[in-house]
């Protein structure tokens, strides 16, 4: 899971350099992805970025206004989630799978709920379980805080949820969710069908002011200004970021932190302490001079006294060196180590890094699409019934019980007495690991569909509801099939010859209008 610092440290970025105040910023055209302010129920433009109302990607939770002077338009609302029954709460957002995508969500407080101290909650990705969300001490600054994760899309679609933890004492809730769609050369070397990325810090090193967003960062991603005691200097040469895989704005790179001719570098970044884990980190390099022939800066880089790359030779043309599962704990030192020959002394301009975090595991996809279209034929399905139906196992939806295995299986559906009402799909049948079904006591309608590809199948309560026209006869060629309730609807014609010889099965048919 990711670690608490990464969180203390985004929340550190954003209280020192973004502070929830407007600014004017020259309009540009949209960049691309979703931009979503949740709580509101109209577009707004905060700088060079439209945000959108979230009604479209969330069925649940409350709109609220934040009464504080002088803040962003996207900080002015909030949803909050006070439905205290509810596993999870999502927002599910289009996407095209197998890309890759930046998720960012940012909270501001602001006492919307009459509160002094935010609550404390999970956030979710797909089925990862991310991190925890304690927004207090920025809070009490009156400042925002935002996370970030890179992923990849595993089907047409992601969800962000928010969830209840057993110390949460009041609504979860979020201010805005951007998904952001990025290059397959970006973090390319990340196995996304096993990992995702959770970020650390990114900083753009060397320099003062404000962070570098978009349009610098045509992904808006935000680069934090970090100086320390070492000298600084300004790039004269420019920078193409098309150079780099991950594309790094130009800006981010103008500035560098660097020493004298033949002296050691030590810069001690990020500036906090990283507990035990693997981390992906992209160091970027570029001399500041203008470009000549005749001119060099080769120097070694280590990290924490390991080799990281030897013999780099940063051209004023750039370059980028990364490890991708580099084991980080406690204090990160970079030491650059000029090359004897070497006329300048060596010099870093920005670098990544990034929590390397397993997926959660992963829903068989067939059960994934047979749930979301079972949800979509029920009028009023549990509010939670959004995002992956099986994972995190604690946050699975309401009333379904889901296997341990890989893929992870639907097991069981129990909405007894749920006043559900609608019908239930075709698709359902594909849900082949299925042992139980109990929906008694609804006022579902329609046929009873074809149940035959579930042969796992022991247990069928459809009692007390709306289902007509005649029973299926495929019900008789379910083989582990032992009860099977359908009293009390309104059913008519005859009872399957396979269902009344079938040996050790309970069955009840009364209060229909049967043969």
């Amino acid at each position: 899971m990711p670690i608490p610092i990464a969180t203390l440290l985004l929340s550190f970025l954003v209280a020192v350099t973004v502070p929830s105040s407007r600014a004017a910023v020259d309009a540009v055209p949209q960049p691309r992805g979703f931009y979503i302010n949740c709580g509101s129920d109209k577009e707004v433009q905060s700088g060079s970025i439209r945000w959108v109302p979230d009604a479209a990607f969330i069925a649940v939770g409350n709109a609220s206004t934040v009464n504080k002077p002088n803040i962003l338009p996207v900080f002015s609302t909030v949803r909050h989630f006070p439905d205290a029954t509810a596993r999870k709460y999502c927002y599910t957002l289009p996407a095209v799978k197998g890309s890759r995508y930046l998720v960012r969500t940012t909270y501001f407080y602001g006492g919307f709920d009459g509160g002094t101290d935010p609550p404390v909650f999970d956030q979710i990705v797909d089925g990862t379980l991310w991190s925890a969300v304690n927004t207090t001490e920025t809070s009490r600054r009156g400042m925002s805080t935002y996370f970030e994760m890179v992923a990849q899309a595993q089907g047409k679609s992601m969800s962000v949820c928010l969830a209840r933890r057993p110390d949460t004492k009041s609504s979860p809730f979020i201010s805005s969710l951007e998904l952001v769609n990025l290059e397959d050369s970006m973090y390319n070397t990340t196995d996304f069908g096993k990992y995702v990325l959770t970020t650390v810090a990114r900083s753009a090193l060397g320099v003062k002011g404000d962070i570098v967003s978009y349009p610098d960062d045509q992904y808006n991603r935000y680069w934090a200004p970090f100086m320390d005691g070492n000298p600084t200097v300004e790039s004269h040469s420019s920078i193409s970021p098309i150079d780099f895989w991950n594309l790094p704005p130009a800006k981010a790179l103008k500035g560098g932190i660097t020493t004298s001719r033949g002296k050691k570098l030590t810069v001690q970044w990020p500036p906090v302490e990283l507990p035990l884990a693997s981390y992906y980190v992209a160091l970027y390099f570029q001399d500041s001079r203008t470009a000549s022939p005749y001119s060099w800066r080769v120097f070694d880089v280590a990290v924490n006294g390991k080799d990281f790359f030897r013999g780099l030779n940063a051209s004023a043309a750039g370059v980028m060196v990364f490890s991708n599962m580099l084991q980080l704990a406690g204090k990160t030192e970079i030491l650059l180590t000029p090359n004897e020959t070497s006329p300048v002394g060596p010099l870093i301009n920005a670098g990544e890094i990034y929590q390397i975090v397993p997926v959660g595991g992963r829903t068989a996809t067939k059960d994934v699409v047979a749930m979301e279209e079972l949800a979509r034929s029920l009028k009023n399905p549990p509010p939670d019934w959004a995002g992956d139906p099986c994972l995190p196992p604690q946050n699975s939806w309401t009333g379904v019980n889901c296997s341990g295995d890989t893929p992870v299986r639907v097991l069981s559906l129990d909405l007894r007495n749920r006043t559900l009402s609608g019908s239930l799909p075709d698709s359902i049948g594909n849900l082949t690991g299925v042992q139980t079904i109990f929906l008694s006591g609804n006022k579902i309608s329609g046929p009873i569909p074809d149940f035959s590809s579930m042969q796992t199948l022991t247990a069928l309560h459809l009692d007390g509801n709306q289902f007509s026209g005649t029973i299926n006869p495929s019900l008789g060629n379910l083989t582990n099939l032992k009860e099977l309730y359908l009293n009390n609807n309104n059913l008519t014609g005859p009872i399957p010859a396979s269902l009344k010889t079938k040996p050790g099965l309970i069955m009840r048919t009364e209060g229909n209008k049967l043969l």
